[in-house]
């Protein structure tokens, strides 16, 4: 696996764990029980598809893959947004974690970019 391969990885691995880590300051009212277990899914599915990408024999499969994480990566986008909004309190908090996810975003259409172009 070359350095930016594993550094992509590493970053899109921290992020699951922060949200994982950032997820059990919620509390744990009705609504809030459902937004935790979407993003929760949403957030290592990114990481899941990521890996299974790097996987791949095909230039089609891993474009498939890493389109499916991007997918991921913006529905957590979404979640996030939603326990932001409606926790208010967590706003500040989830402000970092809500950059990073769009920054991994943003990283992930650059390499599915690259990869068609290749094709």
């Amino acid at each position: 696996m070359t350095k930016e391969k594993r550094e992509i990885h590493e970053r899109i691995y921290k992020f699951v764990l922060q949200v994982f880590t950032s997820v059990k300051q919620i509390p744990k009212t009705t609504e809030n029980i459902v937004l935790i277990k979407q993003v929760a899914r949403s957030a290592g599915s990114i990481g899941a598809n990521a890996l299974e990408a790097d996987g791949s024999e095909s230039k089609k499969e891993f474009i498939h893959r890493l389109t499916i994480s991007k997918k991921e990566a913006k529905e957590t986008y979404y979640w996030l947004s939603l326990i932001s909004d409606h926790n208010t309190f967590l706003r500040d908090k989830l402000y970092s974690l809500l950059d990073e996810n769009k920054q991994l975003i943003l990283i992930i259409s650059k390499i599915i970019i690259n990869s068609k172009k290749k094709i």
